[in-house]
């Protein structure tokens, strides 16, 4: 009798041994997977990044008035259309996503080709931006010699804008079917032709500033010339077929779900915006911004790092939402999540490590030094934050709750986490430590908003509407409802 019981509890240890196993090889493969898409996204990310940080740099050697206007546009307008940009092509990421999964590739050039007129369109309406940046510059009450010499840089950059149009639909077109190591090395090259046209244009041939405005213009328009060759070059025979004027169809609830993209994405940006002008209205103020801008590039910087489990997770959960694999989406948010804490716990861990040396890497002004060094714990919280958030706006995206998290973000970001900065920092006189703190609530509170979200979703409800989603969008619906439209305005490439 005691042999025999034994024996069960030798069996029911190998059981859960044999389970452990199944379980660690599971995450192994789902891991493998996360860092296929994420890798080649954090360079592909790591490398458009940095472009405006090699202009910058070129810039700084013609002189600070030259480094200033560059710094004021790409920040402020620049900054602005660029996440616009981004956001509307989100809504590409989800449909697209959702299709690859369920199969159906005959729609993804259709969708690319809708974000484009979307985007286009979009570019035009900004364009005034870039042309009034002087004038709108001057009302911020910004220097009247960097105003007015970045207004003619900005003009010398709207192909750029242009650029972006296309770029970030491409970019989410290929992410979607895991084609990311081919965006990863034309970014990569594209930094380094970047680094090479500015040396000659600006060091050599002595154009100045114009010449940094052209080294970033063809930079842009050679990356969208290679992927636009490699989309038509017969590498996607099922989802690129050519042009079509389907591509016209449905474009108001494509328009929809773009603007509630990019609302949501530009939330997350401008955030940081509000938060440096915040600081900016203190008396005396030089030295705050200076801190406060230290610990927001650093932060931008883990981002960019962390953004890359933005695309995997957009990817994995409507990939496997389209495929009607709820488990599985679901399965690969907690593999993201964990991945994406524990580089952002290796970020703050550094930052703790070197609170009083990081600061040195950016001014050798003692006092900013120790103002920034005051804001290492709140800055390393931030950080730890900053490795979960990216992942839970990749769920947003693969789900398609852009508006809702939209909604989120300002209650969260505008309508509690600012005030609060506000009433720390002027009312309480805790200055801008009091400032940052509030950023970390607000942003804490979307993480948690957010994570009851995920836990209270049925999954499976989920997978339902991507079906539905993918019939009606892609191809099924709209197909049978013209095919003539279709095959008639057709054109190969």
């Amino acid at each position: 009798m005691e042999q025999n019981t034994f024996e069960i509890g030798i069996q029911e240890t190998d059981g859960d041994i044999q389970q452990k196993k199944k379980i660690a090889k599971k995450w192994c493969v789902e891991a493998k997977k996360v860092w296929q898409i994420a890798g080649p996204a954090i360079l592909n990310a790591i490398s458009l990044f940095s472009l405006e940080f090699v202009t910058a740099a070129f810039a700084g050697r013609l002189g600070d008035l030259e480094l200033a206007a560059v710094s004021e546009v790409h920040n402020v307008i620049a900054g602005f259309v660029y996440g616009v940009m981004l956001g509307m092509a989100s809504a590409l990421a989800t449909l697209c996503g959702q299709a690859v999964g369920a199969g159906q590739f005959n729609m993804l050039g259709v969708y690319l080709q809708r974000s484009w007129i979307i985007t286009g369109f979009t570019s035009l309406l900004l364009t005034p931006m870039f042309v009034f940046t002087s004038p709108i510059l001057k009302l911020l009450r910004q220097d009247k010699d960097i105003s007015h010499l970045a207004g003619k840089y900005a003009i010398w950059i709207i192909p750029q804008m242009f650029a972006y149009a296309l770029n970030f639909p491409m970019q989410k077109f290929l992410q979607s079917q895991s084609k990311v190591w081919f965006m990863a090395i034309t970014s990569m090259g594209g930094l380094a032709v970047h680094v090479l046209l500015n040396w000659v244009l600006v060091v050599k041939v002595g154009w100045g500033l114009f010449g940094a405005a052209i080294a970033g213009n063809v930079s842009w328009w050679l990356l969208d010339i290679a992927q636009f060759v490699y989309i038509i070059s017969g590498y996607f025979p099922e989802a690129w077929t050519g042009f079509s004027c389907l591509a016209f169809k449905s474009l108001t609830n494509f328009l929809k779900l773009s603007l509630a993209s990019a609302i949501m994405v530009c939330l997350e940006f401008w955030y940081f915006t509000a938060v440096i002008l915040m600081v900016g209205g203190f008396k005396n103020a030089t030295t705050s911004v200076d801190a406060i801008s230290i610990c927001i590039g650093l932060q931008l910087w883990t981002l960019t790092v962390a953004y890359g489990f933005t695309s995997s997770t957009s990817v994995r959960v409507s990939n496997e939402l389209g495929a009607g694999n709820p488990k599985a989406a679901k399965f690969s948010i907690s593999v993201n999540v964990l991945i994406s804490a524990v580089i952002g716990l290796v970020f703050s861990a550094t930052i703790l490590a070197t609170k009083k040396e990081f600061p040195r890497l950016f001014t050798n002004e003692q006092h900013v030094i120790r103002e920034t060094s005051k804001l290492v714990y709140i800055l390393a919280a931030i950080m730890f934050l900053n490795g979960i958030q990216p992942v839970l706006l990749g769920v947003a995206v693969g789900a398609g709750w852009q508006l809702q998290v939209a909604l989120i973000s300002i209650g969260c970001y505008y309508g509690f986490g600012l005030p609060m900065g506000a009433l720390l920092g002027y009312k309480f006189k805790f200055g801008v430590e009091g400032i940052l703190s509030a950023m970390l609530a607000g942003s804490l509170l979307q993480t948690l908003f957010q994570f009851v979200i995920i836990a209270r979703t049925s999954w499976h409800k989920q997978a339902l509407q991507a079906e539905e989603r993918v019939r009606t969008w892609g191809g099924e619906v709209e197909n049978q409802s013209s095919p003539a439209i279709g095959k008639s305005c057709s054109m190969d490439s």
